[in-house]
């Protein structure tokens, strides 16, 4: 019987070390100590030899299925480091893969500078839906159906199913939609901007496009005056242009202010010397603004007189293509990666 052990731990030995695969060996396992095994039929026999034999036999034996369960174990701790070699495996010389970044647009980049700067004066950022209705886009900015204004903006009016005039809707043609929508849920004094994007139904240019972004300011008070608007613009573009700029007042006309103006900056290209951007000028005109009219008040529930405000914007493209000298406002909504890559 000792020479019978011997022999089964030899040959246990040998094929466990030659064993390839988990299933080699699992299967080994059984061979050698499963419960049908030749070894396990032994240890089962001890019972039946005599004292002296056991003595003989017994040590053998247990030491022989301890060597075996030993060589599994080791072996299988081998075969389990393979298996985790090959799927951890990198090839140390195979060329890097360049890894692609994404990159924001000029627009996204324009808006959150423009964010950053007036929240750090104390305004807050409102927003509005894109697609409002007839009342906040005309009537509450003073645009009443027979207003000669609305023939300033071209309309992409909306179908909405309904014959009802005050349920008519449009793409908003510009931000000044949240201005009375903002005021209808909040007391003065406040102060806040309005960026986002608008729609007008015209032909597309280098400097005209259909879809395209608006930035709008709003300050209401008691005690609220075009002084007050000078200074934070001059403040906020000195900041975006990270140099001093002047900004110049022009009498125009729009339906919510009254008085209205357009305002000019100090050429950015040439700060104010004359050159081909601003035609020699030394100035670019920007957007427009004014005191707000207190029929825009009263659309929003305020007592006639009791408020003063101004309001003034301007087009964001239009700022980005003067910060990054961009030639063609097209280029913003063409989808063309090698745009935005030049941005960072």
């Amino acid at each position: 019987m000792l020479k019978k052990i011997k022999k089964i731990k030899g040959e246990a030995l040998k094929k466990i070390s030659s064993a390839n695969t988990l299933t080699e060996l699992e299967d080994l396992r059984v061979f050698y100590l499963g419960k049908k095994s030749e070894f396990n039929d032994i240890l089962k026999g001890l019972k039946d030899l005599s004292t002296e034999e056991k003595r003989k036999v017994g040590p053998s034996a247990n030491e022989t299925k301890k060597g075996i369960q030993e060589a599994l174990e080791n072996r299988l701790m081998e075969l389990e480091e393979a298996e985790d070699a090959k799927k951890e495996w990198i090839d140390i010389t195979a060329p890097g893969k360049k890894i692609k970044k994404g990159h924001l647009s000029p627009l996204s980049i324009v808006q959150n500078n423009i964010e950053d700067i007036f929240t750090s004066m104390g305004f807050e950022i409102a927003d509005g839906p894109d697609i409002d209705s007839e009342f906040y886009n005309f009537d509450a900015m003073n645009m009443p159906a027979d207003h000669p204004a609305r023939d300033m903006q071209d309309t992409f009016w909306v179908k909405t199913g309904s014959r009802k005039e005050e349920e008519r809707a449009v793409l908003r043609t510009h931000t000044s939609t949240v201005q009375v929508r903002y005021m209808e849920k909040n007391k003065p004094p406040f102060r806040i901007i309005v960026p986002g994007r608008v729609f007008r139904s015209e032909a597309t240019d280098p400097s005209h496009e259909h879809t395209f972004h608006q930035f709008e300011a709003l300050v209401v008070g008691k005690d609220v005056s075009v002084a007050n608007f000078l200074y934070i613009a001059e403040s906020f573009f000195t900041q975006f242009f990270r140099r001093k700029v002047n900004v110049r007042l022009r009498p125009s006309y729009f339906p919510f202010v009254e008085p209205g103006f357009e305002f000019d900056i100090n050429c950015a290209n040439c700060g104010g010397k004359g050159c081909g951007v601003c035609k020699n000028t030394g100035w670019i005109e920007i957007g427009g603004a004014g005191m707000v009219n207190q029929k825009v008040f009263e659309a929003a529930g305020y007592d006639r007189g009791k408020y003063q405000g101004f309001a003034w914007g301007f087009g964001m493209e239009r700022l980005a293509m003067i910060k990054y000298k961009i030639s063609d406002i097209r280029l913003f909504h063409s989808g063309d990666v090698r745009f935005t890559r030049q941005f960072k």
